[in-house]
């Protein structure tokens, strides 16, 4: 992998999946549909309405977080580190994730999960003065980010 006019090693967005947009949409019909019977037309549709608007407020900021490894560092959401900071990443499958995000946690480091994103990377943090281990981030493409966090770090060596 390699980065050509700025263009990232690796670009991805942790958005929620189709099935919360449906459940949601089907829980505001549901709202929608207690609200018609007992309430004046004009409240009746306003409720879902402003319930709509929330839910697709709520919905785009958890699903808002991106993953970016450019030529200089690697960016989660709205948190940043340099790659001279950054050990060896460790693409991790779905149990090896649980394992990870639980038991085998460790409360000081980073972490950027997703329920909705089963596979992770665990990235090192090789920086004396920053009390975080490592960073532990969902992918839903997890070979590929450590690849390019893999790259980054040889550059930047």
């Amino acid at each position: 992998m390699s980065t050509t006019a700025g263009k990232p090693l690796h670009e991805e967005r942790l958005s929620v999946p189709l099935r919360w947009w449906v459940q949601g949409t089907m829980l505001v019909a549901a709202l929608w549909l207690t609200m018609v019977v007992a309430l004046p037309a004009v409240f009746a549709w306003a409720a879902p309405v402003l319930a709509l608007g929330g839910l697709a407020a709520a919905l785009t900021s958890f699903g808002s977080p991106r993953l970016v490894v450019t030529g200089h560092d690697l960016r989660c959401g709205r948190a940043r580190i340099e790659a001279r900071h950054l050990g060896t990443p460790e693409a991790l499958d779905a149990a090896q994730t649980r394992r990870a995000a639980g038991p085998d946690a460790d409360a000081r480091a980073f972490v950027l999960m997703r329920p909705y994103v089963r596979r992770a990377v665990r990235v090192p943090i090789t920086d004396p003065a920053d009390p975080a281990p490592y960073w532990l981030v969902s992918s839903r493409r997890p070979d590929r980010l450590a690849a390019a966090i893999s790259d980054l770090v040889a550059r930047s060596r």
